[in-house]
């Protein structure tokens, strides 16, 4: 199969996805869902680890999910009155590669520039790099450090 097909078959198959802007705890449940099973169970980070004090009530999460299953998320919440920090990006294991975390990505920007934030702050996994400067993103003079099991560095994009 060529590239060319291989790119349309992704597109097709992220545009019948149903973008969830999860506010309410029964909506939340599908991101957390999507948490356990692409963080806690694939990397086996403990559920005390993977869901802090930013996991509730004022955090905005995107949820994509696929004939009513979740299968992607990712959370925001406010730094200050002008940035959030945008953070556990997850795409579930075997729908990884499909487009979908790019999908997830220009949601929540959308949402952030609907709720009025200038800038948008990640704290990237080093293997994510690329993914994010693909988009618009840049590192900032934080350094590299640890997060659980994962090399991370500070990323921001100015909207």
């Amino acid at each position: 199969m060529g590239k060319e097909m291989k790119q349309m078959e992704t597109h097709t198959e992220t545009s019948r996805i149903e973008v969830l802007r999860a506010e309410e705890e029964w909506q939340r449940a599908g991101a957390y869902a999507v948490r356990i099973e692409g963080m806690n169970r694939q990397y086996h980070i403990s559920l005390r680890e993977e869901f802090d004090e930013h996991d509730g009530d004022g955090t905005r999460y995107i949820v994509l999910l696929d004939d009513g299953y979740p299968i992607a998320t990712c959370r925001f919440f406010e730094a200050d009155g002008r940035r959030v920090f945008l953070g556990r990006v997850v795409v579930l294991p075997d729908r990884r590669g499909q487009g979908c975390g790019a999908r997830l990505l220009r949601e929540a920007e959308a949402w952030i520039r609907d709720c009025g934030y200038e800038e948008i702050l990640v704290d990237s996994r080093i293997t994510a790099i690329g993914f994010y400067e693909k988009y618009g993103y840049e590192m900032t003079s934080a350094g590299h450090y640890m997060s659980g099991p994962f090399e991370c560095v500070r990323m921001r994009k100015i909207l």
